[in-house]
């Protein structure tokens, strides 16, 4: 996945949050803590292997778990 592709996906998501309501600051907000969790994944596994900031429950694979209003509501 090259990084237009990438921007791209992020805009759509942009445009949903917007589309349901969401202001510029808040969806920004939302965004921004999502690319977190999952940068603290990424730095969790190997080659970089550190332990996660993010307590379990909270963290990446806790979001990917859920769907639908289970995941609105966590």
């Amino acid at each position: 996945m090259n990084s237009a592709t990438i921007v791209q996906k992020l805009w759509n998501y942009c445009n949903v949050l917007r589309d349901d309501g969401m202001s510029y600051g808040d969806y920004v907000e939302q965004l921004t803590y999502l690319l977190f969790l999952k940068m603290a994944d990424e730095r969790s596994r190997a080659p970089w292997s550190q332990p996660s900031p993010i307590a379990k429950g909270f963290d990446w694979p806790a979001l990917l778990a859920k769907d639908g209003d289970e995941l609105f509501d966590h």
